[in-house]
């Protein structure tokens, strides 16, 4: 596990991980192992990732919560460029910590790493100008399997950075902006998604 540092069950939520890799870096600049299947397996981490996804995103954009019901994924996200703050729900039903959130900011400078269990709702806010997001899946893409909850239900109560606004019973982004100004921007479908109590998914 040379390569690799692991915070486990971050935010006391089982299967929860932060990674941290090895940079080696002088004057001309770094390296650095993006993912090592070896040093992952070692670190209790096995995964067969069978799928990599890249996105790129504005400032105020947010997406999520998002989760696929039948063919539920395993996710491990990076950031490449910008600073995202990444946010997982635990959506397993016999969890202790059912409806519980860990946020992590993700950045192209502190190169950290989430890695989040199948069987958790998932969602980014980007706080930079531009965010590079990153993520591999352990399963492939299902697009009539998605599923998802409000990015602001009360009840889970996610504390997004900067954000500005009142709840106003429903996903709409309307009224939401950043404290310069910048609205809060979400998907058609995203503004829709109903609260975890009333929707039905069962990990």
């Amino acid at each position: 596990m040379g390569q690799i540092q692991v915070q486990y069950n971050v935010n006391g939520i089982e299967g929860l991980c932060v990674i941290t890799p090895a940079i080696h870096g002088d004057s001309r600049g770094y390296f650095m192992e993006t993912y090592n299947g070896n040093d992952m397996k070692e670190a209790g981490l096995d995964y067969c990732f069978v799928q990599d996804n890249q996105s790129a995103s504005s400032r105020g954009v947010l997406r999520g919560l998002h989760f696929q019901k039948q063919f539920p994924q395993t996710k491990l996200v990076r950031v490449i460029r910008g600073a995202v703050f990444d946010v997982a729900v635990d959506l397993r039903e016999n969890s202790e910590t059912y409806g519980k959130y860990h946020g992590e900011v993700l950045t192209a400078e502190n190169r950290v790493q989430f890695l989040i269990p199948r069987g958790f709702a998932h969602g980014f806010l980007v706080l930079s100008d531009i965010a590079e997001f990153c993520y591999k899946c352990d399963d492939f893409y299902h697009p009539n399997d998605e599923g998802g909850i409000a990015w602001n239900d009360p009840d889970i109560g996610i504390s997004w950075p900067e954000i500005i606004g009142e709840y106003r019973g429903n996903a709409s982004g309307e009224g939401y902006q950043f404290p310069d100004g910048t609205p809060l921007k979400l998907s058609d479908k995203d503004q829709k998604w109903d609260l975890l109590r009333n929707t039905d998914v069962r990990f």
